[in-house]
């Protein structure tokens, strides 16, 4: 499976953005997409997954109540969007896929390239 995330860019605070992820191979229903990100310095950590047959999704406490993540079966894709971002956010996301629920790296799979959101004061 290879991931191609898109949609970053610079934001300011309250502001929103919508990311997106093609997944080009088939992927299995035993499989969560999703997001991680990686701010400068800091390690890696999880953003929010879906599961790809029953759409469970799951959150980091953070970004809950702002983020939500889709996904779409028939197009391969799964979308975070977010909104009211803060400071905080800013970091390089990384779309991911891996064993349900794909919320720690350890069951990463799969990486798609970075895309880097920056949310300015």
């Amino acid at each position: 499976v290879q991931l191609q995330a898109s949609g970053g860019g610079l934001v300011q605070v309250g502001g929103s953005l919508r990311l997106s992820c093609t997944a080009s191979g088939s992927i299995a229903d035993n499989y969560s997409l999703g997001w991680f990100r990686q701010a400068p310095g800091k390690e890696r950590e999880f953003v929010a997954a879906i599961t790809w047959l029953r759409g469970v999704t799951y959150y980091t406490d953070s970004v809950k109540g702002r983020f939500t993540i889709s996904k779409d079966n028939a197009k391969n894709t799964v979308d975070l969007q977010m909104n009211s971002l803060k400071p905080e956010d800013t970091a390089i996301y990384f779309c991911a896929a891996g064993l349900n629920p794909a919320t720690v790296t350890k069951l990463v799979d799969f990486w798609g390239q970075g895309t880097l959101v920056t949310v300015s004061s």
